[in-house]
């Protein structure tokens, strides 16, 4: 799904226009097509900017499943920040998991291959450049085949009990807790 509610010029792929949300509302952040997760909606535009701007560093974590094995120095280079595009990225927190997360099934199957084995990595940024984790992951050899935005700040996407495609209203506690 597209994180925009205009449908671009020949193009089928759905956008947030196909969920009736309530009008003035409109993404806090973004999520490319092929990613999943965590998506805020808000008619505060205030809250953009508290959350978004770079100069607030605030915190948004993804799984991430790659192909191949991240080496240690690998994981070493996400952590500390990789060039991508001329520029290096912030430090982010950077974790290989020993095991594959519980995750709902995805619509579009990710693409695999026998040969090459699969490991899934969490990442902690502060910053959001357009298509950061992915391009940060195939900067140390590691292609994202999978990508989900499972946290913004302390707000954990499990906690809100969500199917993909459905989503609430959040309390204030719930709310404070992506400002955390």
């Amino acid at each position: 799904m597209l994180t925009q509610f205009s449908q671009p010029e020949g193009s089928e792929k759905a956008t947030l226009a196909h969920f009736g949300l309530p009008p003035e509302v409109y993404p806090i952040g973004r999520l490319d097509f092929d990613s999943e997760g965590l998506l805020l909606l808000s008619d505060d535009a205030s809250l953009n900017a508290e959350l978004l701007h770079p100069d607030r560093g605030h915190r948004r974590t993804y799984l991430a499943q790659v192909e191949n094995i991240p080496s240690g120095q690998a994981m070493k280079d996400l952590a500390q920040g990789v060039m991508i595009e001329g520029k290096r990225t912030r430090a982010a927190e950077a974790q290989l998991l020993a095991e594959e997360p519980n995750l709902p099934p995805r619509p579009v199957p990710i693409r695999f291959r026998k040969s090459i084995p699969t490991a899934w990595i969490r990442l902690t940024l502060t910053e959001g450049k357009n298509r950061q984790v992915r391009k940060m992951t195939a900067a140390v050899g590691c292609p994202t085949l999978r990508l989900m935005r499972v946290a913004i700040g302390d707000l954990q996407l499990t906690d809100l009990n969500l199917q993909p495609g459905q989503w609430k209203e959040l309390t204030d506690k719930q709310l404070q807790l992506a400002f955390d």
